[in-house]
């Protein structure tokens, strides 16, 4: 389920939704992805490609699929348990908004 969002992304990305270009890392279990995100486009890279990306994910397939296909939104208690990592979670918002997801 989770390469099938990945896959997607490009197509699935909205022109003009990311004010600045920004690299996001997931580590997803054995997943992880680089997604290069501008005011124009959407890459999707395999494994890590960036020396220091602008926000680094890492959470269970499970639960990355409850973000995107059930519009779950972490809160505190996700971040503080460990459930979800991220070294900037505002991020976590300028992604989802890049495909028109609620934030």
């Amino acid at each position: 389920m989770v390469e099938e969002i990945f896959a997607g992304l490009t197509n699935a990305f909205v022109p003009g939704s990311v004010g600045k270009p920004m690299t996001f890392y997931f580590s997803l279990g054995d997943i992880k992805k680089t997604v290069k995100l501008s005011s124009e486009s959407c890459e999707v890279c395999e494994g890590k490609v960036v020396d220091s990306a602008d926000c680094v994910c890492k959470t269970s397939p499970e639960f990355f699929v409850k973000i995107w296909d059930e519009d779950y939104r972490p809160g505190m208690k996700d971040f503080l348990s460990g459930t979800i990592k991220s070294n900037n979670p505002n991020a976590l918002q300028d992604f989802l908004r890049g495909f028109g997801k609620p934030s």
